[in-house]
């Protein structure tokens, strides 16, 4: 992975410091949309960009494989990708394969060899109780940690990431995501913060069906790598964002946690706060800073979690990055500035500043829980909210 994290920098080592935007996007009545909204969205904050990072997330892209996971890779050699096929056809069955089709522009330069295989994970070789989800991650892992000049960036089902070196609508553009569909919609602009723009660096970051994308520095990086690696994430990237994917499916996934909760765990009151509590939310809080200390959020953050059926934006508990909520029917929208999603939706049900530290969660129709919902009230539906209410 050394060389092709180097590959497309035409900055050198030189960071070219400007602000991320994110943009999020959920029919939760699962109706799939063409990405030209999402395109049209993100491009609107060009300025906050400087062109070494863009990417998407889509949900219900491969409506055809659903059930098959969705392992999407960068090579930067040859020799890369037959030693990767190699061992992918050790561990899993591949079901289908194909380079992703990508379209030739100028301001794309230098681009990895990117393919993508539908399969299913060869369940015979293993001598353990382990689930379907757990096999890939180990096999992500392990292709991203032993194989040179191989990175895999995308590994969930019926959902994909396209990323890379370049302005988000340059990359739409690459990938030709005007004409994919989906019901969730993430989009990001910008690098990862503290490392150098290249391709697989890009936002979102992902571990099977989980996304994260991010606008913010998170200062306790060292102390949440530490702790994921207690449970053998391996972090090879070196950037705040992708300990948030890694501490999400932790959290979630593994542990089993709500939504809720793992938010809560991420940007909890101060301790001086909780003292002041009532009993039983003390104890809620207390219990989650001892056991889950080590995760929570240091530093300004505004993210959006995606994964199938619910996405997520949530920011710091002051604010230090914005976010901006909107609801339109059915369709929920998030996104750094408001201008975005009048852009694309003028005529919105609602628009609102989400409160800092209490997720706006939004959820597929039919799904546990309320539609959508903020700091764990239901907000689907009663009254109009207010712009910083």
């Amino acid at each position: 992975m050394k060389d092709l994290s180097k590959a497309n920098n035409p900055y050198n080592d030189e960071k070219v410091i400007s602000q991320c935007s994110i943009f999020g996007m959920m029919d939760t009545s699962g109706k799939r949309h063409s990405g030209k909204k999402v395109i049209t969205a993100i491009s609107n904050m060009h300025e906050r960009g400087n062109g070494l990072g863009g990417g998407f997330a889509i949900y219900g892209c491969y409506p055809e494989r659903a059930e098959d996971y969705a392992l999407q890779i960068m090579y930067h050699t040859r020799a890369s990708r037959d030693e990767t096929e190699v061992y992918l056809n050790r561990f899993f069955d591949i079901r289908y394969s194909e380079e992703i089709p990508t379209f030739r522009m100028a301001a794309i330069k230098n681009p990895p060899d990117i393919y993508r295989y539908f399969v299913q994970p060869a369940r015979e070789e293993l001598h353990e109780i382990i689930s379907d989800d757990d096999i890939v991650a180990r096999r992500v892992f392990k292709i991203n940690t032993s194989i040179e000049d191989a990175y895999v960036f995308s590994s969930g089902k019926d959902m994909g990431v396209f990323k890379g070196v370049g302005f988000p609508e340059e990359i739409a553009e690459f990938f030709g995501l005007e004409d994919y569909y989906g019901y969730i919609w993430t989009a990001h602009g910008r690098f990862p913060t503290n490392t150098q723009g290249w391709w697989g660096g890009a936002h979102p970051f992902s571990l099977l069906d989980w996304t994260v994308v991010h606008n913010g520095e998170i200062s306790s990086y060292g102390a949440n790598r530490r702790f994921l690696e207690m449970y053998d994430y391996i972090c090879t990237m070196h950037t705040d964002t992708e300990v948030v994917a890694y501490a999400v499916d932790l959290l979630a996934r593994k542990h089993g946690l709500p939504i809720e909760t793992v938010m809560d765990i991420f940007s909890p009151p101060v301790w001086e706060q909780i003292d002041r509590m009532e009993q039983e939310e003390k104890e809620y809080f207390v219990a989650l800073r001892r056991v889950y200390g080590p995760l929570l959020l240091n530093g300004p953050f505004a993210i959006i979690v995606a994964h199938h059926g619910e996405m997520v934006a949530h920011t710091d508990r002051i604010r230090l990055r914005p976010m901006v909520a909107g609801l339109s029917g059915d369709i929920v929208y998030t996104s750094s500035e408001e201008s975005s999603i009048r852009l694309i939706s003028p005529d919105l049900d609602r628009v609102w500043i989400p409160v800092g530290g209490h997720p706006v969660i939004a959820r597929l129709k039919g799904s546990p829980g309320h539609d959508i919902v903020e700091g764990g009230k239901d907000i689907g539906g009663g009254e109009q909210l207010e712009a910083g209410n």
